[in-house]
């Protein structure tokens, strides 16, 4: 990486951010001595009872059932396994659970933040904090998270809108009583650091104060320029803990200055097409580490939040939890993509392919989120008639909006077109210190917003020793609003073309939706359970823009998508309940689902149509084998089918669901070889991620799929003191070359990291 891009990382900001690290350590050292390891488990261990891989119940007051008897595949994936693995963001988490898949983004464009598919369905929208929706386009950092859960299945009931094949869940790190501080130290191979700290200080009997900070820059293993630069900061108090009420408030600050990845040409990948140009599709491929972007290519986010809780115990039983969250979060990003459609490549001397251009595609996201919700839980017990009812109870309340400008190198005014002359860059040695125009603003712009108001219940009563019934409904109210500016085209009859006019738009509704499951315990230890469930995504879910385009998926004339979930599974606690095993059946079928579907010479049209199914079967495991020896692993199966839809297309009658891989599987499992010595190993399995799925379709230029790849990782970490140990992983131990996601173009792809490793000091205090 050049001098010039690597000079604007470091603001002030990040020096503060250091300091207060150094800051924290200190602090972290008066903390008590003792281990808390029954607390939210994210310290770090370097001698004696680990946390562990196996979490017994979710952080959800909505479940009241533990893991073992929650009639639903869920996956909790905890800090010790975040821990030994290095996982430094969401995405590298989510690799612990299979079914999940990573999303490059539509077309020529590449997706802001995390964006990925779970069991065939988008899940842009099924995130959450402490939850709460989580929005805003940025890479989720682990540094505060002390677990993950991942719920699998409709999930309305739960948590509303969207969450058509579950959810994800981060849940937060908050003060504890006792010690438990640390801090790491991280370098890289591919070049850069991380460090972070983790200070909990008690401050009285009851309270405690915790600190968790970050501060990263590190180069990507593989790839020329492209970084991942940022800090944070979680502050966190907590008073009355041990006691029958409790309060806590707590904040998140987060700043990323990034060198985005735009990808590279699919050109010379096994399966490239280029129908028009035999020469070119017999081309070479390029390095992989070529970097196509500007020197002024950028993406800074910045995001912040702060929440408020309070838990009461009644003496009764019941327990009241209300939780009040403000967040902000915005993004700039210019990012510069390949353009490799029909004619994106050029061969203007086709023996010399030094000769050879590829377009560019210039990007610019200027976003602006901000949330507001209150949410507040009641749960208790009761016997009736004979029957335990174990219930939970709420109201939740929340305003969500999101602000885009519309931004691009070319658009169309009353006048006459405005536009701006993006090169083209030699194919095989582009420039990375290139300078190349921003996208123009078009004047354009939404700003939308959705209200909602809704209330749920969930029972489950408990018929004797080995019979559990549990159902649940919510109903939400919402109303989403959009304004904002467009420039007119051709159909807007009574308008010059370029036209810029107000856009004014609502939509409100109810949805109602529903759960219910039977679980029979034919021992203590196990579980046997059946359940159903649905759930609806209104038009303009996920980012509250409607469109008065009668062919844009947000438009306000369209229906809700629904979705309906049925799933068969079994859970078994084994070992003296330190291994859970899981295996689960489940069939998803997804109605008026909303697509953009592109036909030769009918243009781009917005269908409803009747239904896709995605079924298939998950296995699992996680705990510890023996004292020593941890695992978890996962292995899904993954069957979808279009059974009523388009004529032609990718949404045709007939097609599977795109980047809807087969099988998937995934393994980590330690070992303490030593009282000083712990290795580890484990890996992922993809097969093959179709992005032409239509039934007969004719080749186009790009590639169609993404191969089927295998990657093993593998840790050792060594205890020096009983508060010092080092750890070394590596990653893509066996070097694969893969490809990690494509776009839905088929022109540009992003390689996956080649062999890569990381050296860590963990220390604590």
């Amino acid at each position: 990486m050049t001098a010039s891009i690597r000079s604007r990382k470091h603001s002030a900001a990040r020096y503060a951010t250091l300091a207060a690290l150094a800051l924290a350590i200190p602090a972290a050292a008066h903390a008590d001595d003792a281990f808390d390891a029954s607390g939210d488990a994210d310290a770090v261990v370097v001698k004696g009872e680990r946390p562990g891989f196996k979490a017994a119940a979710s952080s959800s007051d909505k479940r009241t059932q533990p893991l073992l008897d929650t009639p639903q595949t869920m996956v909790v994936i905890t800090s010790d396994v975040i821990r030994q693995q290095g996982a430094t963001t969401l995405m590298d988490a989510l690799r612990n659970t299979p079914g999940i898949t990573i999303q490059l983004g539509e077309n020529g464009n590449t997706s802001a933040g995390d964006t990925f598919q779970l069991r065939g369905f988008s899940s842009q929208t099924s995130l959450f904090l402490d939850g709460l929706r989580d929005l805003g386009a940025v890479t989720r950092d682990t540094f505060n998270v002390g677990q993950i859960e991942v719920a699998k299945g409709a999930a309305g009931s739960e948590f509303g809108r969207g969450s058509s094949s579950g959810y994800i869940n981060l849940v937060s790190k908050l003060p504890r009583l006792g010690g438990g501080s640390s801090a790491t130290l991280s370098a890289y191979s591919s070049g850069g650091y991380r460090g972070t700290a983790d200070a909990n200080l008690a401050t009285g009997e009851t309270s405690a104060l915790r600190l968790n900070v970050f501060t990263q820059d590190i180069d990507a293993a593989g790839r020329d320029v492209v970084n991942r630069s940022g800090w944070g900061i979680a502050p966190a108090w907590g008073i009355g803990l041990g006691t029958n009420t409790r309060f806590y408030v707590f904040g998140q600050v987060v700043k990323q200055d990034n060198v985005p990845d735009g990808g590279i040409p699919t050109i010379g990948y096994d399966g490239y097409d280029f129908p028009t140009n035999a020469t070119i599709k017999a081309g070479k491929r390029v390095d992989r580490e070529n970097f196509y972007g500007s020197i002024n290519d950028h993406e800074d986010v910045d995001a912040a939040l702060v929440t408020a809780r309070i838990e009461h115990d009644f003496a009764s039983g019941l327990k009241l939890t209300n939780t009040t969250r403000y967040g902000h979060s915005t993004m700039d990003r210019v990012l510069t993509g390949v353009n490799t459609g029909a004619t994106g490549i050029a061969a203007p001397t086709p023996a010399d392919p030094s000769t050879w251009t590829v377009n560019l595609s210039r990007q610019k996201v200027d976003q602006e989120n901000t949330i507001l919700a209150n949410a507040t839980n009641l749960r208790g017990a009761w016997t009736a008639g004979g029957l335990t009812h174990e219930l939970s109870g709420g109201v939740e309340v929340s305003s969500e909006s999101q602000f885009n400008r519309t931004y691009n190198t070319s658009y169309a005014t009353p006048t006459g077109t405005v536009s701006v002359t993006v090169p083209v860059v030699s194919l095989y040695n582009p420039n990375p210190n290139q300078t190349l125009p921003d996208p123009l603003d078009t004047g354009a712009f939404t700003d939308g917003e959705t209200t909602t108001v809704a209330a749920y219940l969930f029972d489950t009563v408990k018929l004797g020793d080995q019979w559990l019934i549990n159902a649940g409904v919510r109903v939400d109210s919402y109303k989403t609003t959009t304004s904002g500016a467009r420039r007119t085209v051709a159909a807007d009859t009574g308008y010059t073309v370029g036209t810029l006019i107000p856009v004014h738009l609502s939509k409100d509704g109810t949805l109602v939706s529903w759960n219910a499951g039977l679980v029979y315990k034919p021992r203590a230890n196990g579980s046997i359970y059946v359940a159903i469930g649905n759930s609806a995504t209104p038009p303009g879910s996920a980012n509250f823009a409607l469109s008065d385009t009668a062919t844009n998926i947000g438009s306000p004339n369209l229906d809700p998508q629904e979705t309906a979930n049925a799933e068969i599974g079994t859970k078994w606690d084994l070992y003296g309940n330190r291994l859970s095993l899981t295996a689960a059946w489940y069939s998803t079928e997804h109605q008026n689902e909303i697509v953009e579907d592109i036909d030769p010479g009918a243009g781009v049209t917005v269908r409803q149509f009747g239904k896709r199914k995605v079924s298939g079967l998950e296995f699992g495991a996680v705990g510890q084998v023996t004292e020593k020896w941890q695992v978890i692993a996962g292995i899904a199966t993954l069957d979808t089918e279009v059974e009523d839809g388009a004529a032609t297309g990718n949404n045709a009658t007939g097609a599977a669901a795109r980047w809807s891989p087969d099988l998937t599987g995934s393994l980590w499992t330690s070992y303490d070889v030593t009282e000083k010595l712990t290795l580890g190993l484990g890996g992922n399995y993809t097969s093959e991620q179709l992005r032409v799925v239509a039934p007969g379709a004719a080749p186009s230029a790009g590639l169609s799929e993404i191969p089927a790849y295998w990657l093993v990782n593998a840790m050792a970490s060594y205890s020096l003191t009983d508060r010092v140990a080092v750890q070394l992983n590596i990653y893509n131990l066996l070097d694969e070359d893969y490809i990690g996601s494509l776009n839905n173009g088929g022109g540009r792809v992003f390689p996956g990291a080649p062999l890569n490793g990381m050296l860590t000091l963990n220390v604590r205090f």
